[in-house]
């Protein structure tokens, strides 16, 4: 958990470093370079509580084939994305806005690097956790039987 405002300016400037580098790659014009990177930095800047979710693989399973290898990461990748969902439903409940962002997985090194962790420790999602500014509309969902097979 991050709440310290230069450890999430390090985090964020370290994060847009990466991510101007591979929007160079891109070829995208550098005024759209600049909006993208000045709304990133803003927003990990601005929030208050910066949550980092990292997925260590070192007290799971290994096996010989890869096939079962790659099962066990996905696994661990479910477990971490489960924990995801279980933060933002527990922020609500508190009555507080949650951003799930994940970027983090796009500059992995950067991210351990900036906040310092094992790199055991990779880097799946960060969330944007505060005071919501404005409270959104509920938007209109699908009903149930439109998005899911009965039988």
């Amino acid at each position: 958990m991050i709440k310290d405002s230069s450890a999430k300016k390090h985090l964020a400037d370290s994060m847009a470093f990466a991510f101007e580098k591979d929007l160079h790659q891109d070829n995208l014009p550098q005024a759209e370079i600049d909006k993208l990177i000045t709304r990133s930095k803003s927003r990990i800047n601005d929030a208050p509580v910066v949550i980092m979710l990292c997925l260590d693989m070192t007290d799971m399973n290994k096996y010989e084939d890869k096939k079962r290898n790659r099962a066990e990461f996905l696994t661990a990748t479910q477990s971490v994305a489960n924990a995801g969902m279980q933060l933002l439903l527990a922020t609500h409940a508190e009555g507080l806005g949650g951003v799930w962002v994940c970027s983090p997985i796009f500059a992995q090194e950067t991210v351990q690097k900036a906040l310092d962790i094992s790199k055991d420790w990779e880097p799946q999602a960060m969330f944007l956790i505060g005071y919501p500014l404005v409270v959104p509309d509920l938007r209109e969902r699908k009903n149930i039987k439109e998005i899911t097979i009965f039988k």
